[in-house]
């Protein structure tokens, strides 16, 4: 039996149970209601989700073509759309997450206005952006079913058949998918942490990204200035990530930690080691040092450290901070990578400077000598220049199977001139497999990118604006935007609908029945698509 069957019965016994009380309660109805609002709470959500993310990497970890893919939203509306886009034309949302991105976060829905990526919004933002998130994701289920149930009634009505239509309904697919959420670097000391956590978990998150930079000097992954924090101090908010998650319920919470030592050169703080080889220590060897002879190689206010039998001293900088050895950040990201698994964290994010598999994968071959399921979320970020980055990859490569590259100049691949050339073909197909070489090749499990949205959104109302206020006029707007809405197939073309009018009606018919004031009748204006 459907559990809309079941939520029918149970409904039909209640009404039957109150009495004449509850005649003017429609079973139905209410069966509808509650199939239209499947999840009652974030934390419902959150679990629901957590499994998803679970059993897909199990299934990463058997086939590594079965990976996952998302993309940033900053809006509930950018979400829905994007979701109800994955399942009219994949046919499934099957493996496929959103991502909420802080940059975006800081960017757009501070109340400072827009703010660079560096933990200065408002922490409850993230938090609030998750619930709105969902709360669209849930609308677009309501507003399907609601069509569904329309269906159903027309089809009784006219005599029909309803078998097909009702097995749309029992096995309904929810645009409710997980959400992997960015915590920064945790707002604050592990309190903090947990206690964001707690409130992200609640709006609905089944994944929590973290990563290891100072939480109060927070920089872009793709910016300079970045500092990091020793393993001691990241592990306690991974810890702070997984008790959040346990009480409240979500025992399979996924927490992915990131590492930004690739292009972080400094460190706050030096840790105390209190044993020979422990975390402490192999943190303190990366550091930049000079040797110690006397106490007159000491300045006033100098720290010296013991390292390997000798009195060395940390390299520090005006500001305080100390620098780490140069090209020591492929041997840090190993080994954030191993501390982080080997205590909590499920996933790794490692934030590079291009995307190259070869790299990527050089780095996931070490981690897993000591972690052997060891896998990766990966940003596919609109920081790189993508095409400029496959056409040198690919350049390169011919020198090296020495080709004939000597119609091509390394350093202005960028051109125009350059699109219609083998060379940009290539480079063009390597960006498209990109992502499954990168899972076969580099142990990716999820790809996302995390500011789409913010570009298509610039992007196309840079358009619109172009042609609407130039010679265009109003067809800048009706052919590239409304006509292309219906030749497409946009159900938010018919906005009012979109945003809820139609469910309206019918919840005002199932209260009201035939005194219902309802906005879809004939002087609608949105009754205009209907030949589309």
């Amino acid at each position: 039996m459907s559990q809309y069957q079941t939520d029918l019965n149970a409904v039909s016994q209640l009404c039957q149970k109150n009495g004449s009380g509850w005649n003017a309660i429609n079973p139905e109805y209410a069966a509808r209601m509650k199939a239209q609002n499947r999840f009652q709470t974030g934390l419902d959500i959150a679990k629901y989700t957590a499994a998803i993310m679970r059993k897909d990497m199990e299934e990463y970890d058997a086939d590594s073509s079965q990976y996952t893919q998302s993309l940033g939203c900053w809006h509930g509306f950018i979400g829905q759309q994007k979701m109800l886009a994955v399942k009219k034309h994949q046919g499934t949302t099957n493996k496929k997450y959103l991502y909420l991105s802080g940059w975006m976060v800081a960017a757009l829905r501070s109340e400072f206005g827009p703010l660079p990526d560096q933990s200065m919004h408002e922490k409850t933002t993230v938090s609030s952006l998750i619930e709105e998130l969902y709360t669209f994701l849930r609308q677009a289920d309501a507003k399907e079913l609601g069509e569904l149930f329309n269906e159903l009634d027309a089809a009784r009505a006219a005599g029909n058949s309803t078998s097909e239509i009702q097995a749309k309904i029992d096995n309904y697919e929810t645009h409710v998918v997980p959400i992997i959420a960015d915590i920064d670097a945790g707002f604050g000391n592990e309190e903090a942490t947990y206690l964001l956590a707690k409130q992200m978990i609640e709006a609905g998150a089944c994944c929590i990204q973290i990563e290891n930079q100072v939480s109060d000097a927070k920089q872009c992954g793709h910016q300079d200035g970045k500092v990091t924090v020793p393993h001691e101090d990241f592990l306690a908010k991974i810890n702070a990530v997984r008790y959040a998650f346990l009480e409240l319920g979500v025992d399979d919470g996924v927490i992915v930690a990131r590492t930004d030592s690739l292009g972080a050169g400094l460190t706050q703080k030096i840790p105390v080691s209190t044993s020979e080889g422990d975390l402490a220590s192999k943190y303190n060897a990366f550091l930049d040092t000079t040797e110690v002879k006397s106490v007159e190689d000491l300045q006033e206010g100098d720290l010296a450290l013991r390292q390997n039998g000798k009195l060395v001293k940390p390299i520090r900088l005006p500001n305080g901070l100390f620098k780490f050895k140069d090209n020591t950040g492929v041997d840090r990201v190993v080994l954030d990578c191993i501390t982080s698994l080997q205590n909590g964290a499920d996933l790794l994010w490692i934030e590079t400077e291009k995307p190259h598999v070869g790299q990527i994968g050089a780095m996931v071959d070490e981690i897993r000598k000591v972690v052997p399921n060891a896998k990766l979320v990966y940003n596919n970020s609109p920081s790189f220049n993508w095409t400029l980055n496959f056409r040198q990859q690919v350049f390169d490569a011919w020198v090296e199977e020495g080709k004939d590259v000597s119609e091509y100049n390394r350093d202005d691949l960028m051109q125009v001139k350059y699109d219609d050339t083998e060379l940009a073909q290539v480079a063009d197909e390597k960006v498209r497999t990109f992502q499954a070489d990168a899972a076969r090749e580099a142990g990716i499990f999820h790809h996302l990118i995390t500011l789409p949205t913010y570009h298509t959104a610039a992007l196309s109302t840079d358009n619109l604006a172009k042609g609407y206020f130039g010679d265009e006029g109003m067809l800048a707007y009706v052919k590239g935007v409304q006509r292309q809405e219906l030749r497409q197939g946009l159900a938010c073309v018919k906005h009012q609908a979109m945003a809820g009018s139609n469910m309206g009606d019918d919840h005002k018919e199932y209260f009201s029945g035939d005194q219902a004031l309802k906005a879809a009748g004939e002087d609608n204006t949105m009754n205009q698509f209907d030949v589309a």
